[in-house]
């Protein structure tokens, strides 16, 4: 089984061009649906053989994981997870069918992200001081706010990604799929602030491609970005828990409550699905109801 495993990780790798962080969790969920299929079938996890697993113990597996209390949602990611490697064992004929294709990923409840109001993006966003680590997160923030990226997106920034005269970046996305983002005057300026007076600063070798740069003078991490963030929330009073994915929520449900067509930011984001996008359309529904209630005698 470990062979197939591999196998299927690197046709994740080299033909779905996946993140380390999707094939990090695709790696974990199928070694610890592993685990419990060797033990079940009184076996070592080495001898497990693909045949061996079928619908009734797949069942049995996730019966066993909502017993000890895990969440729908992390039920539902391994479901999808031994079902894709399936599909894959299937498809190379190590399988003569996909056993587990019947098998529904368990409906969690569907959460509408959380967002921040446009005065507090700007509060937050603000926040930084003027010195060489202040400058670069006023960046930071301007560009995970004005264009709405995901950390994975901003880390992954070089310097030729940003045209400052075209007032564009170039974003490499999930998948690889590349986009195409405006950058905003707020944002433009920021960088363009950076860029002058603290990258230069920091840097250390000069062939260093990375847009943002840690204190060490390296690529910023996304572990590093998140810290960051804490910081500066710890120091104002927002309500609820605020990451930098909450920045992108708020991005896109701010053009959507000032009347963007939503095919349009499901290409700001990057979706693929623009099912993936439509939950926010529910936050801009909530806004109206507000607005309504607030504002109509009879409401």
């Amino acid at each position: 089984m470990y062979h197939y495993i591999d196998s299927f990780l690197l046709y994740l790798q080299v033909e779905k061009n996946a993140a380390e962080n999707t094939l990090a969790g695709y790696r974990q969920d199928l070694f610890a649906g592993l685990d419990f299929f060797a033990a079940a079938l009184g076996k070592p996890d080495y001898a497990v053989q693909p045949a061996d697993i079928d619908h009734k113990l797949f069942r049995a597996y996730l019966a066993r994981l909502a017993l000890a209390g895990w969440q729908k949602t992390t039920l539902a990611r391994k479901t999808t997870a031994w079902r894709s490697f399936f599909r894959y064992l299937a498809r190379e004929g190590v399988l003569p069918d996909n056993s587990l294709a019947g098998v529904k990923p368990p409906r969690g409840e569907k959460k509408l992200p959380a967002f921040l109001h446009p005065e507090q993006c700007s509060q937050l966003v603000e926040s930084p001081a003027d010195s060489v680590l202040g400058l670069r997160d006023r960046a930071m923030l301007e560009v995970l706010y004005g264009c709405g990226l995901r950390v994975s997106e901003l880390v992954g920034l070089d310097v030729e990604d940003l045209e400052m005269a075209a007032r564009r970046l170039r974003v490499l996305g999930k998948g690889g799929r590349e986009r195409i983002m405006p950058v905003g005057d707020m944002a433009a300026d920021a960088l363009q602030v950076y860029l002058q007076l603290s990258r230069p600063v920091l840097v250390r070798a000069t062939a260093l491609s990375a847009l943002f740069l840690n204190a060490r003078g390296g690529r910023i991490t996304r572990r590093g970005v998140h810290k960051i963030i804490r910081g500066y929330l710890s120091r104002l009073e927002l309500p609820g828990r605020v990451s930098p994915h909450t920045l992108r929520h708020s991005f896109a449900t701010h053009l959507l409550d000032n009347g963007a067509d939503l095919r349009v930011v499901q290409e700001l984001l990057g979706h693929v699905r623009l099912s993936t996008t439509q939950i926010y359309t529910h936050l801009s529904t909530e806004k109206l109801k507000e607005i309504y209630s607030r504002t109509h005698p009879r409401a």
